[in-house]
C-alpha cells in the first residue's frame, strides 16, 4: 500500500505508554497494524516514546500530562509547541498523504488553518464532545478537515456541524491479553486515573458495603507513586496540591483507603497491569460522565472479566446486563451487583468483544483513510 499516514498523538504521555494513558493506548495499538498492512506511518510525539514507526516528529521531549489540568495560561503552550513541530513535518515531507490526529481541539484548528499546505486530515474523537461545545458547533473542515467518532453513543450527543463532518465510527480495540497463569482473584479493581468523572469514591463505598476488596490503580495528576505522592504533598509541593484530581484524590477518596478492603496501588502498566486484571472478580467503572470509547472495559472483556458500572456513554453499548457485567445506577445497586460479579460466564465476556481486534480497528481506518482522500481528490 503506497500511503504514508503522519500519527499525531500529542504531547502528554509516550506511545505506549507507562501505565496510564488511553488515547496513547489505541495509538500504540493501531500503527503495528497499519504498518503490517504496508502503511508507512511517522509518529507525532514525545521524545521518550518507543513505539516502533518509519519515521517520527518529537517537537517535545518529555511527556506533558502533568500540565493537562493547570491553568490555561500555563498549560496552552503545550499543544501549540508541539502543533509547531507537526506544521514544520508537513512542510518538510511532501510524501506525507494524511494526518490521523488525536490531539483535542488544537489539531484539528491548526490543521485546518494550514489549508492546501496540510494534507487531509482525519481527527479521531476521544473525549465527551460537550466539552467543546463552542468548538466543535462552527468548526468548518472544508472537506480536508475530517472525524471519527469511537461510538454510536459519543456521536448522538455532537454538535449537529460535527456530525456532518464525522465520515465514520471506529470502536478502540485493545492489544490481546497476555498468556500468563492467573487465578482468578476475589478483589475488583478500578483501571483509570483517578479523577472525580471516574468515580473512584463511588468504586470505595460500593465495596465497602459489599464486603469485596477495591484495588484502585491509575495515577493522581499524573503521579503514578504514592510514595511520591505522599512526599510531595507533605512537602507542601502548591502547584500539585492545586490541581483537581488531587483536591478530589485527598478529600474524597483517600479517607476511604485502608490499605486492606480498599488499596490505591499506583500507575500499572505491562505485567503487573496484567496480572491485576486477569485476577480480578470485576471491573468497576462507577463513571459519572458519558465514557465515549471505555479502554478498560474492553481489556476486562477481552480477559474474561465481567464488568460493573453506570449506564452512561458508551457502557450500555458494551456491558449487557447480565450477561457481561452489570449495570446500575446507585451504590446499593453497584454493591449488590459486585457480590454477584462471579455468576458471569468469562466466555460471554471474550465474545461479546472478539471483532474488536486491533486488525479490524485497522481496517475500518483504511476504509475512512480512501474516503477522505478521495473526497478531497488525493
Amino acid at each position: 500500500m503506497n500511503l504514508t499516514v503522519l500519527m499525531n498523538a500529542g504531547p502528554w504521555l509516550a506511545v505506549p505508554p507507562d501505565g496510564y494513558g488511553g488515547i496513547e493506548t489505541v495509538v500504540a495499538t493501531l500503527v503495528p497494524e497499519l504498518r503490517r498492512a504496508g502503511v508507512r506511518v511517522v509518529l507525532a510525539t514525545v521524545g521518550t516514546s518507543t513505539l516502533e514507526a518509519d519515521g517520527y516528529v518529537r517537537p517535545i521531549a518529555e511527556p506533558r500530562f502533568r500540565a493537562v489540568a493547570a491553568p490555561y495560561n500555563q498549560a496552552s503552550g503545550v499543544a501549540h509547541a508541539h502543533m509547531c513541530g507537526v506544521v514544520a513535518a508537513l512542510r518538510d515531507d511532501p510524501s506525507i498523504d494524511l494526518v490521523h490526529d488525536h490531539l483535542e481541539v488544537v489539531g484539528p484548528a491548526v490543521l485546518m488553518t494550514m489549508g492546501e499546505q496540510a494534507p487531509p486530515s482525519l481527527q479521531t474523537l476521544h473525549w465527551d464532545l460537550r466539552k467543546h461545545a463552542d468548538f466543535y458547533s462552527s468548526f468548518d473542515g472544508g472537506g480536508r478537515v475530517a472525524f471519527a467518532a469511537v461510538s454510536r453513543s459519543q456521536l448522538d450527543g455532537a454538535p449537529a456541524a460535527l456530525r456532518a463532518q464525522t465520515i465514520g465510527v471506529v470502536p478502540l480495540a485493545v492489544p490481546p491479553p497476555l498468556d500468563i497463569a492467573v487465578e482468578r482473584g476475589c478483589h475488583v479493581v478500578v483501571l483509570a486515573r483517578i479523577t472525580p468523572d471516574k468515580g473512584q469514591d463511588i468504586a470505595a463505598r460500593a465495596c465497602l458495603r459489599a464486603g469485596v476488596p477495591l484495588v484502585l490503580a491509575g495515577p493522581v495528576a499524573g503521579v503514578d507513586d504514592p510514595i511520591e505522592l505522599d512526599r510531595r504533598l507533605a512537602a507542601g509541593d502548591s502547584a500539585l496540591e492545586a490541581h483537581p484530581d488531587v483536591r478530589f484524590y485527598v478529600s474524597q477518596v483517600a479517607p476511604l483507603i485502608d490499605g486492606t478492603n480498599v488499596r490505591w496501588i499506583g500507575g500499572v502498566a505491562d505485567l503487573e497491569k496484567e496480572r491485576l486484571l486477569q485476577s480480578a472478580l470485576a471491573l468497576l467503572a462507577p463513571i459519572r460522565w458519558p465514557e465515549p470509547g471505555g479502554t478498560a472495559v474492553v481489556e476486562a472483556l477481552a480477559r474474561g472479566v465481567p464488568v460493573v458500572g453506570t449506564p452512561l456513554g458508551v457502557l450500555p453499548s458494551l456491558v449487557e446486563h447480565g450477561v457481561t457485567g452489570y449495570l446500575g445506577r446507585s451504590e446499593d445497586d453497584l454493591a449488590g451487583f459486585v457480590r454477584q460479579a462471579d455468576r458471569i460466564d468469562p466466555a460471554e465476556c471474550q465474545a461479546a468483544v472478539a471483532n474488536w481486534t486491533p486488525k479490524e480497528m485497522a481496517r475500518r481506518y483504511l476504509d475512512l483513510y480512501d474516503n477522505l482522500l478521495r473526497h478531497a481528490g488525493r
